[in-house]
């Protein structure tokens, strides 16, 4: 299957804070290959980001340190 297609059939979810949010949410999809697709709820015309596995598990560690916090 090609990514397009992949993308097409992909299933969605968001984080469970943003569950009750009316958009205005990022949403990830798993991939074959460890890959992970990001889009964002508000501009569903554009075309999801798509990550590897290493990309992907970079950034959760990050996140789980808090290298992003503001």
């Amino acid at each position: 299957m090609d990514l397009s297609e992949e993308l097409q059939t992909a299933t969605w979810r968001k984080a469970t804070k943003s569950a009750s949010n009316q958009g205005n949410c990022l949403e990830i999809a798993p991939l074959s290959g460890g890959r992970v697709a990001l889009r964002d709820t508000e501009a569903l015309e554009k075309a999801p980001f798509v990550v590897s596995a290493t990309v992907w598990d970079a950034f959760i560690d990050g996140a789980k340190k808090g290298e992003f916090d503001f």
